[in-house]
């Protein structure tokens, strides 16, 4: 595909980082994890998605998770809403199905589309004009999106689709409702097995996130949406040690509200909406070169934005996860599967570099390959700026145990100079048996390190644990 197809995406999250930088942690209530059965909860294989577009490669990308998120630009499909709908064919030569769907399917990939109003709504200056009179237009897109696409249809290519990605409080909220109840309505019609989830969420509304309470709350709007969907990024409010908001700190700094925007949603779910699933449809964090920091320009340099460093975002992206899962979500997806070495904000946030695997893609690799058949179970220890413990189990089988260990601590980006990780002396009580293995966090395509353990006592193991997870298995019953 032509780079500037692609590149329409990207310029347009470029401009994603001033609402998400409202989102963001707080400490999981432990009574509240407990609450859920341990059966409910999702395999890691069922629970780990990434963010893709075209040049997704499916064959590379299946190394790391299942579950991809396409943004699909509404309008690459038509010109205009009330243009004829011509599915799976684009205005600008693509075919869905041959050239993304088909292809990712057959890679054994489930897909959520996000039909994206890029080009017909925001961005566009006469988003109104463009919609005036398109009601019964996009009850029928909605419904042939459906019938194509979805996992009724005789193509079965995705079993999920968004209604937009971040309108947020910018697009109009009366034209809004009623795109979003007719494309709802039209989606139903068409495969009433597809999934519809909306757009990004949050209970507090921002330029980037609609208000629960503004739409989502309404009884007429209630039984047309099955999913919650969230954004959130781990990003430093501004302050007089932070020139800005767009800087990152590690996933479990608890000044951040990186976690507290999923778990209000939960709670908001919880009161308001019990049988809706709640899925996290992006997270992430920049890592580019060191050279290309030397070329940083505009803001990104004015500003001093600073990104992670490769090993930095492995390390929080498998964190992320793990703390993720702890929640009562269904789904994580991270942002972005590719990048090409720009020193600016959501412009390096790929696990692979022109699609050469950075550090995070073999620690994604490692986290997907070791829990995909396992399911949280419960939190073993968690000491805040100390050490997290969290305990994973094989199916239902409760002979099959990992338990996973780190520092949850890190360097805020833009203090990150001279950072000195922390590494921890830990005693484990109480584990399910002695080991039968453990593995250091790898952050390259090369076996995993063996962490050498060794009993304290009758009943605890000591170990050496950093800010990169290392995982420790068990087998009981023997």
């Amino acid at each position: 595909m032509p780079r500037n197809y692609l590149f329409t995406t990207i310029v347009f999250f470029t401009a994603l980082m001033t609402g998400c930088a409202e989102h963001g942690p707080a400490q999981t209530s432990q009574a509240a994890t407990d609450s859920i059965p341990v059966t409910s909860r999702p395999l890691f294989r069922d629970f780990m998605g990434i963010n893709g577009h075209l040049t997704f490669k499916p064959d590379l990308y299946k190394q790391v998770c299942r579950l991809v998120r396409s943004y699909h630009n509404i309008s690459w499909d038509v010109k205009a809403p009330g243009d004829a709908i011509t599915i799976p064919n684009t205005i600008n030569n693509i075919n869905w199905k041959r050239d993304a769907y088909g292809p990712w399917k057959a890679a054994g990939f489930e897909t959520d589309i996000c039909m994206q109003f890029l080009g017909v709504g925001l961005g566009s200056p006469d988003y109104k004009q463009l919609w005036a009179g398109k009601e019964q237009w996009a009850y029928d897109y909605g419904k042939a999106m459906a019938t194509y696409y979805g996992p009724s249809g005789a193509e079965k290519l995705c079993t999920s689709l968004e209604i937009d990605n971040e309108p947020g409080t910018r697009f109009d909220p009366a034209l809004f409702k009623t795109l979003f109840t007719k494309m709802a309505e039209g989606v139903r019609a068409g495969d009433p097995a597809m999934k519809i989830v909306t757009p990004a969420v949050a209970v507090k509304a921002d330029p980037y996130s609609q208000g629960l309470n503004d739409l989502y709350i309404d009884k007429k709007i209630l039984p047309l949406y099955d999913v919650i969907n969230v954004h959130t990024y781990p990003t430093i409010e501004k302050s007089a040690d932070s020139e800005n908001s767009w800087n990152r700190s590690y996933p479990e700094d608890n000044s951040l509200q990186y976690l507290k925007v999923i778990e209000d949603a939960i709670a908001w779910r919880n009161q308001h909406a019990k049988e809706k699933e709640v899925w996290v449809t992006e997270f992430g964090y920049d890592a580019c070169t060191p050279e290309a920091m030397k070329h940083r320009k505009d803001w990104a340099l004015k500003l001093n934005w600073q990104g992670a460093s490769d090993l930095q975002q492995a390390q929080y992206l498998v964190r992320s996860f793990l703390v993720f899962a702890t929640l009562d979500i269904r789904r994580a997806y991270l942002y972005y599967y590719n990048d090409e070495d720009e020193a600016s904000f959501h412009a390096a946030s790929g696990l692979t570099r022109n699609f050469v695997p950075k550090m995070s893609f073999w620690a994604v690799k490692q986290l997907y390959q070791t829990l995909g058949d396992y399911r949280f179970r419960r939190v073993v220890k968690k000491e805040t700026d100390s050490l997290y413990v969290f305990e994973f189990i094989k199916g239902d089988d409760p002979n099959l145990l990992v338990w996973v260990a780190w520092s949850p601590t890190g360097a805020r980006t833009h203090q990150q100079k001279g950072y000195q990780p922390h590494v921890i002396n830990a005693v484990l009580d109480n584990p399910p048996s002695w080991p039968v293995s453990t593995a250091a966090m790898t952050t390259a395509d090369e076996p995993a390190k063996q962490v050498k353990w060794e009993k304290a006592g009758d009943t605890a193991i000591r170990l050496e644990v950093g800010e990169s997870p290392v995982y420790i298995m068990f087998q009981t019953g023997q």
